[in-house]
C-alpha cells in the first residue's frame, strides 16, 4: 500500500472512531449494560475488550518497530473481560478511554515509518493472535497486522449494532 494510501486508511479510520464515539455517546447507562442473551456481552463489555485489545495491540505495535519479528504474547479475552469488570464502569468513561486510545494508535500508525510498516518477517504469530487468517509459513507486515486490528474492532462495531458509522 502507498504511503498515501496508508494515511488515507488511517484518516478513515479515526473518522469511524469519532463517528462511533458520537453515536455510543448516546446510549443510556442502563442500554450498554444489557446483555442481549445470557453468555453474550453487553455494549459496555464489547467496549471493554476492544479496550483490551488496544491495550494488547499497542504494545504489539510498538515492539514491531523495535524487534525483527511478530512474535508477541496472547490474552484470553473472556478472562479479560470478566476481571476487567467493565459492567462496572461508568459507559461515558468506557468510550472516551476506547476513542483516546485508539486515536493514539491511529497516531502510532501514521508514525511508522514505511519501511517497518511494510517490511516482511517470515518469523510471527500472527496466524495465532489476528482476527482474520494469516498461515504460519507465510510472512506478514507490520501494516497487515495494523489492518486486521481495524476490522477487528470494525467487527466489534457491527456486533455493537453500529453498522451505519462504516457505511459513511
Amino acid at each position: 500500500m502507498s504511503a498515501k494510501d496508508w494515511d488515507e486508511f488511517v484518516e478513515k479510520f479515526r473518522s469511524t472512531l469519532r463517528r462511533a464515539a458520537e453515536e455510543l455517546r448516546k446510549l443510556p447507562e442502563r442500554d450498554a449494560g444489557s446483555r442481549p442473551a445470557p453468555g453474550k456481552w453487553s455494549k459496555k463489555e464489547i467496549v471493554g475488550h476492544l479496550i483490551d485489545s488496544a491495550s494488547n495491540n499497542h504494545q504489539r505495535f510498538l515492539r514491531a518497530r523495535l524487534q525483527a519479528s511478530l512474535v508477541f504474547p496472547g490474552y484470553d479475552q473472556d478472562e479479560w473481560v470478566r476481571v476487567e469488570e467493565w459492567q462496572a464502569v461508568p459507559w461515558n468513561e468506557l468510550v472516551e478511554l476506547w476513542l483516546l486510545y485508539n486515536l493514539q494508535l491511529a497516531h502510532l500508525m501514521l508514525s511508522t515509518p514505511e519501511p517497518e510498516r511494510t517490511r516482511l518477517r517470515s518469523e510471527h504469530n500472527l496466524h495465532e493472535l489476528a482476527f482474520r487468517e494469516h498461515a504460519a509459513d507465510t510472512p506478514a507486515t507490520l501494516e497487515w497486522f495494523q489492518r486486521d486490528y481495524v476490522l477487528h474492532l470494525e467487527h466489534h462495531l457491527v456486533q455493537a449494532g453500529l453498522e451505519r458509522v462504516l457505511r459513511r
